[in-house]
């Protein structure tokens, strides 16, 4: 053995380098451990203060790590709103602190709120759930293609199994623009059947569209006045408008994206499918609103009945969706929280905007309820440890969105061992390279079927890196705002490693199977 190779060895097998592996290899539960995964709940059954100083503790925490500028939260029970609270700024350049009157944009709560108001019309006998939507339109008929049109029913719209594709997301406008679509040029750019009706579940803002003009064709009526008179105003829903008003006080708040760029209040072409505005207090309201045995005066706009069809799933999830929930029923996702001796039925719809996310969940059967608003995109694992807080207080072992923790640490732990192979096989090419038994030989004829594999794959995690990075949003971003940062990196340096791996080949002698004579076995 060579000087250069005993020197070598050495300094491998020295403590310096035990401690470095000792160190990686303890990264992964450490980081388990850390603020990455906060941990912390308040026992079942406790006192309401209690809970409620736990969330005074947890969610400036949760904040500060997820860097979400602002959040206000309701908690319900027995129907009624017991507790309100509110976080961070609804301006962060301008220091406007939020508060719980701050008006918010609700996103996708819109859906369930639109689904009040068309199950109103069912009531009054002027539509049936079960009729083709063209039966009720005149003015427009959805676009041809592949699937039956007339099988686009009501239910089916409103359980998202309509056919309808999601539609156009992020684009939207400011309150006074002047070249904002019509809502019959966005459905016509829009709603073409991408599936048969009736065949599966698929997420839809279009849908809710064509909901939208079926209750103007069907009343006479802009959507915005019927729904105000016949939803917001009979439920107390006093803030809530469904159109933006320069006169809201205090202002709608500011939207924060991935990346914490302030987005001012906007508006979309349409308003079912994400387009009402209000305060904590209204969704607050309209959670509180379904649980029928619970102050019924106040629920003047439906019927027990018709509360129950929409809270009666229909559509089997598809998609990540079934990870969350067991089904989606009228505008309203459906699931069931397991108390230890059954099962109890849950209903919630969530939203996300360009720079917001919100979610209200309600048990019906307890009146038990919470509701939170963030003008954030970077909220989702914050609303899944304030989720699972809650339902633990409630007794409940369980609640879907906590899938978005445990996919979390998978993510953490993929990453951590990622990042430990990728430092071990550096480590083994600066290795070679220092003792001679690797060399820089990219044409080299003997190891050319290994190295272009290993060059092909460099240059699809490459491409894929790019790809990614050139995106304007990313869902992976909203799911996993710290660790998909470093997810990314972990691609390019994957990438990397392999075109090093590809250029930087061990020797013929070596390739073969026979060691170099110095070397040590």
């Amino acid at each position: 053995m060579d000087k250069k190779t005993g020197l070598f060895c050495k300094i491998r097998h020295s403590v310096l380098c035990k401690l470095i592996v000792i160190a990686l290899i303890a990264f992964i539960p450490t980081i388990i451990t850390s603020k990455i995964f906060p941990t912390g709940q308040v026992e079942q059954g406790a006192p309401l203060k209690e809970f409620t100083d736990h969330l005074d503790t947890r969610i400036p925490a949760l904040m500060q790590d997820y860097e979400i500028p602002g959040l206000s939260i309701a908690l319900i029970e027995r129907g009624e709103t017991v507790w309100k609270s509110a976080y961070g700024y609804a301006d962060v350049e301008g220091g406007r602190k939020m508060t719980v009157d701050t008006y918010c944009r609700f996103e996708s709560i819109s859906k369930s709120v639109t689904a009040w108001g068309v199950m109103r019309l069912v009531e009054q006998g002027l539509v049936d759930l079960d009729a083709p939507v063209e039966q009720y339109i005149t003015t427009w008929k959805i676009p041809e293609s592949d699937f039956s049109e007339d099988k686009v029913t009501i239910r089916r719209l409103l359980s998202g199994s309509s056919g309808m594709p999601l539609g156009t997301i992020g684009v939207h406008y400011p309150p006074k623009a002047e070249d904002i679509p019509t809502l019959k040029d966005l459905l016509t750019k829009d709603a073409v059947l991408i599936n048969e009706p009736g065949s599966s579940f698929y997420y839809s803002n279009t849908g809710f569209n064509i909901l939208e003009l079926l209750i103007e064709e069907v009343t006479g009526r802009g959507f915005a006045e019927y729904m105000q008179d016949e939803i917001l105003t009979p439920l107390g829903m006093h803030s809530a408008r469904f159109e933006w008003s320069k006169d809201f006080t205090p202002p709608v708040a500011n939207g924060y994206g991935t990346e914490g760029v302030s987005i001012p209040v906007y508006i979309y072409p349409d308003k079912a499918a994400g387009g009402l505005f209000g305060t904590l207090e209204d969704v607050a309201t309209f959670a509180a609103a379904g649980m029928t045995d619970f102050d019924t005066a106040r629920r003047n706009a439906l019927t027990s009945k018709s509360i129950e069809t929409m809270y009666t799933p229909i559509s089997k999830m598809s998609s990540y969706y079934q990870f969350v929930f067991e089904g989606y029923g009228l505008g309203h996702f459906v699931e069931y929280l397991p108390d230890g001796t059954g099962r109890t039925k849950a209903v919630s719809h969530g939203g996300q905007g360009s720079g917001w996310m919100t979610d209200f969940h309600s048990i019906p059967k307890t009146g038990d309820g919470i509701v939170i608003l963030s003008n954030s995109q970077r909220t989702w694992p914050g609303f899944a440890y304030i989720l699972t807080d809650w339902a633990k207080w409630l007794g409940y072992s369980s609640i879907g969105m906590g899938v978005i923790i445990t996919v979390q640490k998978i993510a953490w732990i993929s990453i951590a061992l990622i990042l430990f192979l990728l430092i071990r096989h550096v480590w083994r090419l600066a290795e070679g390279l220092f003792l001679g038994t690797r060399r820089f030989a990219p044409m080299a004829v003997e190891t050319r079927m290994v190295r272009s594999v290993q060059f092909l794959l460099s240059l699809l995690l490459l491409g894929v890196f790019l790809w990614v990075s050139s995106l304007e949003y990313w869902f992976i971003d909203s799911v996993l705002p710290i660790a998909s940062s470093r997810l990314n990196f972990s691609i390019l340096f994957a990438s990397l490693v392999l075109l090093a791996s590809a250029v930087f080949t061990k020797r013929r002698d070596e390739h073969k199977g026979d060691y170099l004579p110095n070397r040590p076995r």
